[in-house]
């Protein structure tokens, strides 16, 4: 393998970087949460959790930051538990 690519400063002045425990632990977290949210929206009939179950499942692709990540996934997670229609 290419050491310039194993290299940790290399894969950064490519600009790549390892996401860090905290934004791995939130991404996994609010994508269970999001999977339970849509079957209990699919098993109910409740349209809106199952929608805020799929944006919670897949949001964690679009952003890159960990205080992002959980600021969006915690209101997320207000709106499933708000949801009493």
């Amino acid at each position: 393998m290419d050491p310039l690519l194993t290299d940790p400063a290399s894969l950064r002045a490519l600009g790549f970087e390892w996401p860090t425990p905290a934004y791995l632990l939130g991404a996994l977290l609010f994508g269970v949460l999001g999977f339970a949210a849509w079957r209990h929206g699919k098993k109910q009939g409740k349209p809106r959790t199952r929608w805020l179950g799929v944006a919670l499942m897949l949001y964690p692709y679009l952003v890159s930051s960990t205080w992002v990540l959980w600021f969006a996934g915690l209101a997320l997670c207000a709106g499933i538990a708000l949801d009493r229609d």
